[in-house]
């Protein structure tokens, strides 16, 4: 077989991607061939069948976007510059960079994506360590040690220093804090190439369009531009209602698939039982992840998705969960698709919200969480062992773009031009000048950006369903 057409990959988004050697290399190492083992979006198969593609495409997804701005942006390099290794040029070396640091930038990926991960992050185990640096217990964090951690053959460290690249600095574009304004907007920031690819791919997935928009015509009109002595990104205001497009898009995404009840109460099941698990050290915990990450790299590949229904199933079949059926019943309900409500009752319905409303934010907020409470109490004191509840309300704002208020805030301690803040959209005229996307008059978003649609969810077993309705704390209603 040729060895140069093992290099170019087919996929179903972008047509052929081709390869550097070094990310050849990096693909065909045992961190980024466990990708290929963790769903993209969690347990949402259960509702879209479709959707059982993984983190193994996506991520060289979010690479080929990087690199198709950056071509836009006049700041890529010549294909026979970029797949020569022995090309080190500083420009090169940006290029080859940002295009790892986004392949990348979801190696520490934990099983079914987020799911599992909110659980690690809570439980904190190294976190809260005393002596510790008091980092997350997340997949940016663990993705940034598997890159400065494996120095051995096959490792990401090894690699990158074998083709002359530094792991410092690709852990920095991974976790957002690369020196360069530009480079974390590219794959940091509300228009980025990790959601340039998500949106396509998981609308082509599930076969729903929520994620459509003209990406070859909002590609073609990115523009570096020069702020404070810093090279920033923007998009020129022949894009804007491209741009909208895109945001409308994850808007609905999110609102209508990530959060929708229908899936989202099996990745709270899921949640739940992992930090179980992890109470009880039935599961990897983030130290062990850690150690064979330096050490065992084929031992840390077997930390997917399942492994962790392969848990799920073990326990719940040899009676580690007979002394609380409550956790034997929540995990039947995710190994079957079965038993779990949505609860529905006036404090959980969505609502769009006034990001700078922090007064009105905080009794919505509040309502939601005392009618959780009386649920809680109710089946605390009324339901059996096997009853169970799982609140899910929001930790992450549903939002078209982050208001100029909370960026003012966001950014006060350093005092900087908030056009440097690297998440907003930048939009670019003619004649020079920049504004934030929130700020352009001729904007659909400038009348909307304050809005963050607010999406509370609490499930529940069946049992305490209907002891709820018995009780009159809710009302009878189907799924």
């Amino acid at each position: 077989m040729d060895a140069q057409k093992s290099h170019v990959i087919f996929d179903p988004i972008y047509g052929f991607i081709k390869l550097s050697p070094i990310e050849f290399e990096i693909i065909h190492s045992p961190f980024y061939q466990r990708l290929r083992w963790i769903k993209q979006l969690g347990f949402s198969f259960y509702v879209f069948p479709g959707a059982e593609h993984s983190r193994f495409g996506h991520s060289i997804g979010v690479m080929y976007n990087a690199h198709k701005i950056l071509q836009s942006c006049g700041r890529a390099v010549t294909e026979d510059e970029l797949m020569d290794p022995k090309c080190l040029t500083k420009e090169a070396k940006y290029h080859k960079s940002l295009r790892i640091g986004a392949l990348l930038h979801d190696l520490g990926t934990f099983c079914f994506s987020h799911t599992t991960e909110a659980a690690y992050i809570a439980f904190g185990e190294t976190t809260r360590t005393k002596g510790g640096k008091g980092l997350k217990d997340d997949h940016e964090n663990l993705g940034s040690f598997i890159i400065k951690n494996t120095d051995y053959d096959g490792g990401i460290t090894h690699i990158l220093k074998k083709y002359g690249l530094d792991p410092q600095m690709i852990s920095d574009l991974v976790k957002g804090v690369d020196p360069s304004v530009m480079a974390n907007q590219i794959l940091h920031s509300e228009i980025d190439c990790d959601r340039m690819d998500y949106l396509l791919r998981d609308a082509h997935y599930t076969g729903l369009k929520y994620g459509s928009y003209d990406r070859d015509y909002l590609l073609h009109h990115f523009r570096p531009m020069k702020v404070d002595g810093h090279e920033i990104l923007t998009i020129r205001h022949n894009a804007l209602h491209s741009v909208e497009d895109f945001l409308n898009a994850r808007f609905a995404w999110y609102s209508q698939v990530i959060r929708s009840a229908r899936g989202a109460r099996y990745d709270a099941i899921a949640e739940r039982l992992c930090f179980y698990f992890l109470e009880k050290g039935l599961i990897y915990r983030y130290s062990d992840l850690l150690e064979m990450i330096a050490k065992d790299p084929m031992r840390f590949f077997g930390f997917n998705d399942s492994y962790f229904m392969n848990l799920v199933h073990e326990n719940y079949m040899n009676g580690t969960l007979d002394k609380d059926p409550d956790i034997k019943d929540m995990a039947k309900t995710l190994l079957l698709k079965k038993g779990a409500r949505a609860i529905h009752a006036e404090e959980f319905k969505q609502r769009l919200l006034d990001q700078d409303d922090e007064k009105n934010n905080e009794k919505i907020h509040k309502r939601a969480e005392a009618k959780v409470k009386e649920i809680e109490d109710v089946i605390a004191q009324k339901g059996s062992g096997a009853d169970w509840v799982i609140p899910d309300l929001p930790s992450k704002d549903i939002i078209f773009v982050k208001s100029p208020k909370s960026l003012a805030k966001d950014a006060a301690s350093s005092r900087q031009n908030l056009l440097l803040e690297r998440d907003p959209v930048k939009i670019s005229y003619e004649n020079g000048d920049v504004k934030l996307l929130a700020e352009v008059e001729n904007s659909i978003i400038s009348r909307l950006y304050k809005a963050k649609n607010y999406t509370p969810n609490v499930f529940c077993s069946e049992s305490a369903y209907q002891l709820l309705i018995k009780e009159g704390v809710i009302k009878d209603e189907k799924k």
